[in-house]
């Protein structure tokens, strides 16, 4: 009885780090190809595990870390390309997200200052027009 929470904790650790190493993508794994690690991991069991997250397992959060240079010396805050699918980046370090973010808002403040002078434009032609038909009309308001 006093095995199981040590035993559930390593079969625990040893499906997270394979499935980990078997959906990262081959060219950010470090060190030894990702069969390999595959390997490791199924051979070595909780160690296996142990050293993928130490030497194999792809770093993705440092900015100008190794797979940022690796793919063409993009900037972090880009998205960056490998085996042909785009991995995303936080909406927060992502540069083109934010400038749209700053483009949406202007557009939406620009549009709410054009209804607004719409409006204003409106009620001063039927300010207008309400004028215009008094001074062509001026015994109508007396008649009623």
């Amino acid at each position: 009885m006093r095995y199981i929470i040590p035993v559930t904790l390593g079969v625990v650790a040893f499906v997270y780090g394979l499935i980990d190493c078997l959906r990262s993508e081959p060219s950010d794994v470090r060190s030894i190809p990702k069969a390999a690690w595959v390997v490791v991991i199924v051979l070595l069991n909780v160690i296996g595990v142990a050293l993928w997250f130490l030497f194999g397992r792809p770093q993705y959060a440092a900015a100008g870390s190794a797979p940022a240079q690796r793919s063409g010396g993009q900037a972090s805050g880009q998205r960056q390309q490998s085996s042909g699918r785009g991995r995303s980046v936080a909406p927060d370090d992502d540069a083109e997200f934010l400038r749209n973010l700053s483009v949406n808002r202007a557009q939406k403040l620009e549009a709410e200052r054009l209804r607004k002078l719409k409006a204003d434009l409106d009620a001063r032609e039927a300010k207008l027009r309400d004028d215009k038909l008094r001074e062509e009309h001026p015994n109508d308001e007396t008649k009623k």
